[in-house]
This record gives C-alpha cells, sequence and structure tokens, in this order.
C-alpha cells in the first residue's frame, strides 16, 4: 500500500471500496473504472462489469485496486484452469474467453499504434490464434524463496502485485514436459532462496545454447514462419539481413528463393550455434557474422543493393538501438520486417522510422504466441517512401 508525499490531499485514499463499471482493459491486461473522472486500474476484470474493489496504490492521477467481487460478470468470464490464478503474475486473462483474448489483444495493438504513432488501425490485421491455448510454453524460468513464517522454501513465479514467490507444481500454460520438471525441482530443491531455475523443452531439428534465444510457443511457430515469408514474398526482394538473428531460425527458415542471407547477433555461442544449424540443413546462401547491430550493421548493409534488399529485425522486448534505427532511415533498405512481443517499443521504433516518410507502415500481423497472457507477437511490414506517413499530431 503506497501513498504520494504530503502536500495537496489526495482525491481518494488506500483502503477505500468502491462499485465500479469497468469500460475498457488497458494495455497489460488491467480493466479501467472511474470514480467519477478518476481513474482506476483494477486486474482481472472484463469490459462491461460491475466490481467491488478496494483502493491500494493512489496517485493524485488514477489508482490501483484490487478486486473484491465480481457483482455483474461478462458473459465473456470463464472459470480459470490454474488455481493460482489471481495471485500468480504470469497470466492476465485466464477468466477471459479465448475469442474475446483475440479480440481485445486486437484492439489493444492497434489502439496503441494510433495513439504512440498515428497509424492507421487498418493497418492491423486480425490476430491469429494459437492452436493450443494451454500448454504451450516451452520455456519457464521458476523462483525459489524461503518462506519466514511457515519456516520452508517454496517455489513457483512471483505474485502479480509483489516480489513473493506463489508456491506451485504446475503451470497452466507450459508445456506438460515442464510440469515434470517443475516436480522434479521441487524433489531436489536449491540450498536456500533467491536461486532462479530455468526450464526448458529444446525444439528437435535446432541447435540452441542453453541461454540462447528461441520461441517459446511451438505450436504457432509455424505460422509465425509462414506470415514473415509471406510478407517477404511480396516484396520481391533477393537479400535479407537478419538483424538479432540468434541462432538463424528466421534466416535458414527463409533462405530458399533468395540470393543471399546475412545473420547478425551478438550472442557468439548462438553464432557458432547458426552455422552449424545452416549446415545441418545444407544451406549455402547463408553467412552469420557475430557482432552488435549498431557496430556491424552499417558495413553489412553498404555491400547490398538497398533497392533489393529486406531487413529482419527481432529485438529483445526494449527495441531497437537509435543508432540502428538511424541507419535504417539512411540506407532506406525495400523493407523492414520487424518482429516484436512488445507492442508499446514496437510502436515506439515504428514511429522512428516511419518519421518524415522514411518508410510506410504497409500491414501488421499480430500472432497470439502467449495466450492466457498480455502479450501478443506482432510482425510489421515496413517499405521504403511513404504516400501515407503517420499523423503529425500523434
Amino acid at each position: 500500500m503506497t501513498v504520494e508525499p504530503v502536500g495537496e490531499p489526495l482525491p481518494h485514499q488506500p483502503g477505500e471500496r468502491h462499485t465500479l463499471t469497468i469500460t475498457d482493459l488497458a494495455f497489460g491486461g488491467d480493466g479501467v473504472g472511474r470514480i467519477g473522472e478518476f481513474v482506476v486500474f483494477v486486474p482481472f476484470v472484463i469490459p462491461g462489469e460491475r466490481v467491488d474493489v478496494e483502493l491500494v496504490d493512489v496517485k493524485r492521477q488514477f489508482a490501483r485496486a484490487r478486486l473484491l467481487a465480481v457483482v455483474e460478470a461478462s458473459p465473456h468470464r470463464v472459470w480459470a484452469r490454474c488455481p493460482h490464478f489471481g495471485e500468480c503474475g504470469g497470466c492476465q486473462y485466464q477468466h477471459l474467453e479465448y475469442r474475446e483474448q483475440l479480440r481485445v489483444k486486437h484492439k489493444q495493438v492497434a489502439d496503441l499504434l494510433e495513439r504512440v504513432g498515428g497509424f492507421p488501425p487498418e493497418v492491423v490485421q486480425p490476430v491469429v490464434a494459437c492452436p493450443q491455448p494451454y500448454g504451450y510454453r516451452n520455456r519457464i524460468m521458476i523462483r525459489s524463496q524461503w518462506h519466514k513464517p511457515e519456516q520452508r522454501l517454496v517455489m513457483g513465479f512471483l505474485r502479480h502485485d509483489n516480489r513473493l514467490v506463489v508456491d506451485l507444481d504446475e503451470c497452466a500454460i507450459a508445456e506438460p514436459g515442464l510440469n515434470a520438471e517443475i516436480r522434479r525441482v521441487r524433489a531436489n530443491p536449491p540450498p536456500k532462496g533467491g536461486i532462479k531455475v530455468s526450464l526448458r523443452i529444446l525444439p528437435d531439428d535446432w541447435e540452441v545454447p542453453p541461454d540462447s534465444f528461441f520461441q517459446n510457443n511451438y505450436f504457432l511457430l509455424p505460422q509465425l514462419v509462414e506470415t514473415v515469408q509471406a510478407r517477404l514474398a511480396a516484396a520481391g526482394v533477393r537479400h535479407l539481413v537478419d538483424v538479432y538473428c540468434g541462432v538463424g531460425f528466421f534466416g535458414l527458415s527463409l533462405a530458399a528463393g533468395l540470393d543471399s542471407v546475412i545473420g547478425l547477433e551478438c550472442d557468439a555461442p548462438a553464432i557458432r550455434a547458426a552455422r552449424r544449424n545452416a549446415e545441418r540443413r545444407g544451406v549455402r546462401n547463408a553467412t552469420f557474422v557475430a557482432g552488435t547491430a549498431e557496430d556491424r550493421l552499417p558495413g553489412l548493409l553498404a555491400n547490398l543493393d538497398s533497392a533489393q534488399t529486406a531487413v529482419i529485425l527481432d529485438p529483445p522486448r526494449v527495441g531497437c538501438q537509435r543508432s540502428v534505427i538511424e541507419c535504417l532511415r539512411s540506407v532506406r533498405p525495400a523493407q523492414l520486417l520487424y518482429v516484436s512481443c512488445h507492442p508499446a517499443t514496437l510502436a515506439r521504433d515504428l514511429k522512428l522510422l516511419c518519421g518524415d516518410g522514411v518508410f510506410r507502415l504497409e500491414r501488421l500481423d499480430p500472432l497470439d504466441m502467449f495466450p492466457q497472457t498480455q502479450h501478443v507477437e506482432c510482425v510489421a511490414d515496413l517499405r521504403v517512401g511513404s504516400p501515407r506517413p503517420p499523423r503529425s499530431d500523434a
């Protein structure tokens, strides 16, 4: 429970109880309600519901509240499969029927792109559904923590509202093999609290070093590749530069029909694995370069015909370095394919890339790689030149 420093009195106080009507779901999953004009964010609710809440964190412009009871439920409310939902911070939408999750995510992505970058909502395509909305995640991290009142070690995920660990032996969105691993770790626990344990099911046909990135949902992965491949084919380019390439997944999956593929990655073990993945697949038109995007990308692009070159960007959640964006705006390759699991940083970077009409956002395809959670994967197709720049008043 937090209160802002003493000054003007706050409009409300922690501990107050109110009945609210939820009008929207904000990016991140919290519902939006109001006390008069004062905004209150509430987790685990659905637009249209009337709910009883208690204010827990009050600021001057808004407050956060905990859900006490659902007075009038939405027809889209369903029973959450996981007994820890509402405590565990891993999922935000298990209470929301799956078709409605897809609609909500589409609206959130379209609203965010319009608000941050001025992009028209119609460029955002319907969200591609995951064929397996539960039991899909192939990598998780569990934490150990000493529970002082009970004098025992607990293991699981962080709560949604604090840094305490929810004790569990199963995760509803993890692959069954990972749940077996959770139980194995619990039977042979770490010696103390504060230790993180990473659990992973590796893909059958890719070499992936222990700490290197690979997509977390194998069930929708073929559709992700098909989406990127379709957009690449629509541009008709001959060369591909795969930035933040990891173990070469996109570059090697798309190499057929191209004159050349260059993968760039700062993770040296991943680059070595990418070369072996290429050899295993008999891909001979792909090369892989170790280094950072900001250092190596300008030199790589200088040796290619920009009019026949596409660049894939699949950066970490923080997005692209500003120098990488400026390099791309200067070189102006024919196509950029920006793959992101964080729509907020994606919207920020797209606005920078499309500034002054240097690139235009042709199309954005969201894919639900993370069912039951706030996250969504997006593939943005940008083309050089823009008859339709973002609005200047965004």
